[in-house]
């Protein structure tokens, strides 16, 4: 059976991962997100990275201080307190600011290590960006949205206005790795989505030039109901099994 995308450690399979690289990484609402892989890419030491992401501290949703000891991370933060990270890309960097019931607010490091000047920050709108990367993945020059206009996610753009709807352009987003996790998958690369992890692995898949999956469960091929595949194999170029 074809096992030529299947990697044997989530090392090997980011074997190629230069500094800074645009890493597009899965995961929304706190779930799907490839933390076998950004475990692997943290130890790789790889610096200077921009990360494309729905959200950037969602597991450090605002809490009083101090955070519990074993506070979940799903990956991006050790990436963020780790000096690897140079740029966010995201509609939800960080947890906005809100007035606490009592006590200080911890917004995690994403917002410390901006705060600071040491991480710059872009936020784009979530349908913004997710037009963006459908136009990466499909090669198209850009799309009008009439999402930006009025506000300040407008300024410098292109504008043009269609059927009497005023429109901004927007330009694809183009990533050189995309970092995603799926319930399942085969060796050919197909993928099965679990709930929201839907969302945006698909649209992700695509708009990268090296798709890494981590997948918690490994198919030879006809292993998986095509009926319930969401991305094929073509969009995929390595997979390895995660947990």
């Amino acid at each position: 059976m074809a096992r030529e995308k299947v990697y044997p450690s989530p090392a090997a399979a980011l074997f190629d991962v230069f500094d800074g690289a645009v890493v597009l990484v899965s995961g929304f609402a706190g779930v799907g997100r490839p933390v076998v892989l950004l475990q692997a890419l943290k130890t790789s030491g790889v610096g200077g990275l921009t990360l494309v992401c729905t959200h950037g501290s969602w597991a450090r949703t605002p809490t009083r201080v101090p955070s519990p000891p074993d506070a979940p991370s799903d990956g991006i933060e050790e990436l963020v307190a780790n000096g690897q990270v140079s740029k966010i890309i995201s509609p939800l960097p960080f947890a906005p600011d809100y007035e606490p019931v009592d006590g200080p607010v911890n917004r995690g490091v994403v917002a410390e290590r901006w705060a600071a000047g040491q991480l710059e920050i872009e936020i784009i709108p979530q349908s913004i960006l997710a037009e963006q990367l459908r136009c990466a993945g499909a090669g198209l020059g850009g799309v009008f949205l009439p999402d930006a206009v009025g506000t300040r996610y407008a300024g410098g753009k292109e504008s043009q206005t269609f059927d009497g709807q005023p429109t901004v352009l927007e330009l694809p987003l183009k990533a050189d790795f995309a970092l995603i996790k799926a319930q399942a998958g085969d060796t050919l690369g197909n993928l099965v989505y679990d709930g929201t992890d839907r969302n945006w692995g698909p649209v992700f898949a695509m708009a990268g030039s090296v798709a890494i999956a981590e997948v918690l469960q490994l198919h030879e091929p006809g292993g998986l109901d095509p009926e319930l595949v969401i991305t094929p194999g073509i969009f995929v170029n390595r997979i390895i099994q995660g947990w």
